[in-house]
């Protein structure tokens, strides 16, 4: 038996580990971007010197997330053209003016103001600076706009017709506001909040167990928790919303992602664990519970939903992957709502920065963001195969005509420079969470010193970032 990956198989492993790579720097960045327009926006107000020290320390952090994911995003544009050569051929007049949009507007917004954002704190008003700031803010949001335009595109395509091969748009108004987008815009937007909300939270946490109480630390932990308890239920509706528009518009994803392989008759249990088993058309070891999937995916008590038996082999997604990575995007933001929850009983007792059990839970929840959003969207792409763009054109005619040798060198390539880059930024991220922010008294760094005579501050965004990466 033939073991050895093909070129197209390759291609998709590249795309992927890119991809994931490139997804947690623009979801923590929009976050974090809204986080500190809030923080200057209640310093103006107040004129709380603990929320200039936090916008100036998340600034910093900022700067590095939007830097790696400038870099990161610029090379999946690449392969667009080197490994999906037949997608962009055939799809490109529809997805290359939706990113040229994204670049006209998001992109440029964001890029005219970040300089003021991270270097104008004393040579512009007040007022003007946190103008830049909102500008910035505003710029992620309508990058995510454009991005999800595209995505949901190729998910739920209208709005086009076919001529000699091409899609040829035919209704502009369709193809940004296909079926899906609405639900799939909310759902990443809010995913991005509460990313940035984690790591905010986890990183209070971290300060509060090794004993900092002050003003900055505390605020930015109350925030944070304050936010997840809000937006961590409002996902769940968002999501149960999103998979009511997924059973309409992608039922072999649904059935997919819960495991069910016979058409039901008079109610639908649901798959609560289990192995998918692709081969012998079953899930192993199911525990079900009666009816449940009828009332989650058709909000009644006898729905219906299609097994994936009822699709052809060839047009099933891969059960075994979705079911699980599913699974871990739920299990998780039933935790994230714990916490939320948890921080809120707290804070009505008064001990939310004494409970040092809550604060570890806090701390060990922070990565669980970016694990969640990356199953999130392992659950979307991976369902959506083996269509690039739904129903419309497979994967297998997008890929490239290129070797397993030549798709194998430039992937192996890849892995080396982003452990090696992109985990040295990750790395330098975490030591300046672990310094925190300025300590009463304290310097607030670089960005907010006044410029001394004679010196130019820098204009990259990473070089925000002051703290030497060995200190």
């Amino acid at each position: 038996m033939d073991t050895s990956l093909s070129a197209f198989d390759l291609a998709r492993l590249q795309f992927a580990f890119t991809v994931s790579f490139h997804i947690v720097f623009p979801a923590l960045s929009i976050g974090l971007a809204s986080f500190i327009a809030v923080l200057e926006a209640c310093w103006l107000k107040t004129g709380k010197t603990c929320y200039k020290d936090l916008c100036l320390f998340w600034s910093k952090i900022f700067a590095v997330a939007f830097g790696m994911g400038v870099v990161s995003g610029v090379v999946m544009s690449y392969e667009f053209g080197t490994n999906w050569s037949g997608f962009s051929a055939f799809a490109g007049p529809v997805t290359g003016p939706l990113l040229m949009y994204e670049v006209m507007t998001a992109f440029f917004l964001e890029a005219g103001f970040l300089g003021i954002m991270l270097f104008g704190w004393n040579r512009v008003s007040p007022r003007a600076h946190f103008g830049a700031t909102l500008m910035v803010a505003i710029g992620t949001l309508i990058s995510t706009f454009w991005i999800l335009a595209s995505n949901s595109w190729m998910q739920t395509p209208q709005g086009f017709e076919i001529v000699n091969g091409h899609v040829v748009p035919t209704d502009w108004f369709k193809i940004v506001f296909n079926p899906s987008f609405p639900y799939r815009l909310a759902h990443m937007a809010i995913a991005a909040f509460i990313v940035a909300a984690l790591v905010v939270a986890a990183t209070g946490a971290w300060h509060l167990l090794k004993g900092r109480r002050d003003p900055a630390v505390k605020t930015m932990f109350s925030m944070a928790l304050a936010l997840l308890l809000v937006l961590a239920p409002v996902q769940a509706f968002v999501g149960d919303a999103h998979g009511l528009n997924t059973r309409e518009y992608q039922p072999a994803k649904i059935a997919a992602i819960e495991g069910l392989w016979d058409t039901e008759q008079g109610g639908t249990a649901l798959n609560l664990f289990g192995i998918p088993d692709m081969q012998a058309e079953t899930t192993r070891y199911a525990v079900s519970v009666p009816h449940l999937g009828s009332l989650i995916l058709t909000h009644s008590w006898d729905g219906k939903i299609r097994g994936l038996k009822s699709f052809p082999p060839d047009e099933r997604p891969n059960s075994t992957l979705v079911f699980w990575t599913f699974r871990v995007m739920v299990g998780l933001g039933l935790l994230m709502i714990v916490l939320g929850a948890l921080g809120g009983f707290l804070r009505r007792r008064g001990t939310l920065y004494e409970s040092r059990a809550f604060q570890r839970f806090t701390f060990a929840m922070g990565p669980t963001g970016f694990v969640t959003l990356l199953a999130g969207w392992i659950t979307t792409e991976a369902g959506r195969q083996p269509w690039v763009v739904y129903g419309v054109m497979r994967t297998a005619q997008a890929v490239s005509p290129l070797t397993a040798q030549q798709v194998s060198i430039s992937l192996m390539a890849f892995v080396c420079v982003y452990f090696l880059v992109f985990g040295t930024g990750i790395y330098y991220m975490l030591k300046l969470m672990r310094h925190g922010p300025a300590l009463p008294g304290e310097p607030g760094g670089r960005a907010a010193a006044p410029a001394l005579p004679g010196h130019q501050s820098a204009r990259r965004p990473l070089s925000a970032a002051d703290q030497l990466i060995d200190a």
